[in-house]
């Protein structure tokens, strides 16, 4: 009897993350657990923080120039993804400032390993 409940709870994961997968990708979703959609956009920043730092190691980004440019890009894409792409009431969630927070430290700390170990992979040796 307890195996068959595992294998339910199972398919009910596999069909919310379905779901979660869905409207995250879809226009003007509907999203009735705010804690969801703020765990989307956690997960998203946590990719654009690795997509970033990947970028920002290929190219020879240092210093100062590098830092802004990350912190301008990121809160820009998750304010266009949240205002334009969702069309989600801030107010809902605290306001803007409350979205823009949700995993901006552990995306920053994501995006400085993989910028510092692309750019000294890459780029290590020009200094010398």
């Amino acid at each position: 009897m307890s195996s068959k409940n595992k294998s339910l709870d199972g398919a009910n994961k596999i069909k919310v993350s379905e779901s979660v997968w869905k409207k995250t990708l879809t226009a003007n979703a509907e999203w009735p657990d705010k804690e969801e959609f703020l765990d989307v956009i956690y997960w998203m920043r946590q990719a654009i923080g690795i997509i970033l730092g990947l970028c920002w190691g290929l190219l020879p980004l240092k210093g100062i120039v590098g830092l802004l440019l990350f912190v301008v890009v990121n809160a820009a894409v998750i304010y266009f993804y949240v205002n334009n792409f969702q069309s989600i009431d801030e107010e809902e969630y605290g306001g803007m400032w409350e979205i823009t927070k949700e995993g901006f430290m552990t995306s920053f700390a994501g995006f400085l390993v993989t910028w510092i170990i692309m750019y000294t992979g890459l780029h290590g040796n020009d200094s010398l």
